[in-house]
């Protein structure tokens, strides 16, 4: 059996009691290298097999689970954030194109939600995505960089809504961020905040404005 598990926004403590229960069992663990608290793997029973997928191509990690099941073992993919938000993809390989590799094979998988890193960011920043008043949607989505994104869900398109956004994967483009924010009618004063491993022992906050982020980044 193959487990696809979230591992939280980064502190230890914030994996699923479900998540913590399968890492204890596992006999094979592929993590998913720097972006996992390594604190986790100390869950893990003496005799596990730990791998850092970090250092595997697509196919090494899908020939590694193949043969854990061959074997009869229990496998923990441990994967970053929530399997179904952008925690799950990067250097590592989309959690879909795993579990499609998974079907072709008939090995048996399911999936561990996480605590993503955008509610791990909100609850240390003491903040309410939802207030009344001010927003009562989250919209959850990134710049297109080198992977394109369709362009109905374009970054300005979405800013329109004026709707809280939790932004993943786009710090090397926050001065185009300010430009389509701009463009999209954002007040320059808007609040905005950078978060660099939220949850985690070494996280980072850093208060701005919507138009003062690419400037906030390089400072800090």
């Amino acid at each position: 059996m193959i487990h696809f598990v979230g591992a939280g926004s980064g502190a230890p403590d914030l994996i699923t009691v479900r998540g913590q229960k399968f890492l204890r069992e596992a006999d094979v663990v592929i993590y998913a290298g720097s972006l996992v608290n390594p604190e986790l793997l100390k869950e893990t029973k003496p005799g596990c097999e730990i791998l850092n997928s970090a250092y595997m191509t697509l196919d090494e990690v899908i020939r590694a689970m193949e043969k854990a099941e061959r074997e009869g073992k229990m496998t923990v993919r441990l994967h970053t954030g929530d399997p179904a938000i952008y925690g799950a993809i990067c250097l590592y390989g989309a959690v879909r194109e795993q579990m499609d590799a998974m079907d072709r094979l008939g090995i048996s998988y399911d999936i561990c939600p996480g605590v993503s890193s955008f509610c791990g960011a909100a609850s240390s920043l003491h903040a309410e995505l939802t207030l009344p008043g001010v927003s009562q949607s989250v919209i959850i989505t990134r710049m297109a960089g080198r992977t394109g994104v369709p362009e109905r869900e374009s970054f300005r398109s979405l800013a329109a809504h004026h709707a809280t956004m939790a932004v993943f994967l786009s710090t090397g483009l926050l001065s185009q961020m300010e430009k389509e924010l701009a463009e999209a009618g954002y007040e320059s004063d808007t609040p905005a905040v950078i978060i660099y491993k939220a949850t985690w022992p070494e996280e980072k906050i850093v208060r701005c404005t919507v138009s003062t982020l690419a400037k906030s980044a390089e400072e800090n």
